[in-house]
């Protein structure tokens, strides 16, 4: 079976079911020049900020790291949407600073306590039962409060309003799957759940709490793992077949983008 990938991420796989040309131009062109929204820039600037204090730095260092990396991102990396005036972009970017900073103050302002294992941890390892390896990248290993000997998955997330569904969203199932086999993995011991730390960007009206916590226990999931397996290897089968790669234009993040690439003609005519 020949294929077009070296492995499977929570990233790629969700990529691939939302938008397969999009996906064959990231992760099978590696082509990485669509610009990122502004929402996810704010995510990653405090994902950035909390590797930092999970490493020890003190909370206003770490603050000061992410806002760096916020301000570092270039105009032309920014998907702005229909905002074009010089005006307009600036007034979004100091509004992307304010979201940053109001949301990793809501955190830092009484963090979760953990002992902490890892930071970052990063990881490809094959799965018996899957055609291909995967990758996962994990906020935080820590050690688990309720099995001795075990671990937990720590997982940071920052939004404009809290998840609906919860822990039994699908998207919180798939992507604790991926991170649960690598740190299993790497880490050598039992991996017994994934938490979520979803932190509201914008301040709570009737002030209730701005962090909100959803945990899977991995002991309560088998059948999902059965699941995974399957559209893992169900995926995999579908791009080892020769195909025409077509755009998905209601894609709201890279709807257009997947549509020039495709009026435009730029995918290799081997791919069909």
């Amino acid at each position: 079976m020949k294929l077009p990938i070296k492995h499977w991420s929570h990233s790629s796989l969700m990529a691939f079911l939302r938008n397969p040309l999009a996906w064959y131009k990231r992760y099978v062109e590696e082509i990485y020049d669509t610009p990122r929204t502004p929402a996810s820039i704010v995510g990653s600037a405090g994902h950035l900020a909390l590797e930092h204090f999970y490493r020890g730095e003190a909370k206003n260092v770490a603050m000061q790291k992410g806002l760096e990396y916020l301000r570092a991102i270039s105009d032309a990396d920014i998907d702005f949407g229909k905002l074009k005036t010089r005006r307009a972009k600036k007034e979004k970017r100091a509004a992307m600073e304010r979201e940053y900073l109001q949301a990793i103050s809501f955190y830092l302002e009484r963090p979760p306590r953990h002992k902490v294992l890892g930071v970052e941890v990063k990881g490809v390892v094959s799965v018996d039962g899957l055609l291909l390896p995967i990758k996962a990248v994990s906020d935080l290993v820590v050690v688990s409060k309720i099995e001795k000997g075990a671990v937990d998955i720590i997982d940071h997330k920052f939004v404009a309003s809290f998840s609906k569904g919860g822990a039994e969203k699908t998207l919180f199932m798939i992507q604790a799957i991926f991170n649960y086999y690598t740190v299993r993995e790497l880490f050598g011991k039992p991996v017994r759940r994934f938490i979520v730390y979803e932190c509201k960007k914008t301040k709570n009206a009737d002030g209730s709490k701005q962090v909100r916590r959803y945990e899977i226990d991995f002991q309560n999931h088998e059948e999902d793992f059965s699941v995974f397996h399957r559209l893992l290897n169900d995926a995999t089968t579908e791009i080892s077949r020769r195909r025409i790669y077509l755009p998905n234009p209601s894609d709201m993040f890279e709807g257009e983008n997947s549509f020039d690439i495709y009026r435009l003609g730029l995918v290799d005519d081997s791919t069909r």
